[in-house]
């Protein structure tokens, strides 16, 4: 769904990778590093960043007419992974996301598509979780959103030596701001 980064950007974060290890007093002719920055621009270009690519509008496009569908929607173990824009470091998880529609659905791909849309970027877990409950309401009509993720960040583990940490965020919407029992589905 993502297009491919232009083959001149590419090439660029090859030549900055190259640098950076090069600044590390490292040697890229080791065996080890031969092809280190070519791996690394790859990565970055089809992993870490590929959502920018992305546009949650036509994500939720074309949306499917479900009349009398107004009852919750929750897709819960969507696998996501992220990039800290602090460290540059990656954490992973997974996300819960549900809306109340108003008239329209999503299928179900859809919202795993928009939870890799708003993480494959460098953002705050914290962000994307806002984001993919806005873009719910913003682009699908729906009567209320929420969304809630759990991740494991490399930046708490790593330096603050605190493995097994999860982090959690929620955010919620419209109508299911006022929904408990819905929220509890949702965070279950």
């Amino acid at each position: 769904m993502a297009a491919s980064p232009a083959p001149e950007r590419r090439a660029a974060i090859e030549r900055a990778v190259a640098e950076l290890l090069t600044a590390c007093g490292l040697q890229l002719d080791h065996k080890d590093l031969v092809s280190t920055p070519t791996r690394v621009a790859r990565v970055w270009s089809e992993e870490f960043l590929a959502g920018f690519a992305m546009d949650p509008a036509q994500i939720l496009g074309d949306p499917v007419v479900g009349e009398g569908a107004s009852e919750l929607v929750l897709v819960r173990g969507l696998p996501f992974h992220g990039l800290c824009p602090h460290h540059l470091l990656p954490y992973t998880g997974t996300a819960a996301v549900a809306y109340l529609p108003a008239g329209r659905l999503a299928g179900f791909s859809r919202l795993g598509d928009l939870v890799t849309c708003f993480t494959r970027r460098l953002t705050l877990q914290e962000r994307a979780c806002n984001d993919i409950a806005d873009a719910l309401i913003e682009h699908l009509g729906a009567r209320g959103a929420g969304c809630v993720m759990r991740a494991r960040h490399t930046c708490l583990s790593v330096p603050g030596n605190k493995h097994g940490a999860e982090v959690v965020t929620s955010s919620l919407r419209g109508a299911l701001r006022d929904r408990p029992d819905l929220q509890a589905l949702l965070v279950a």
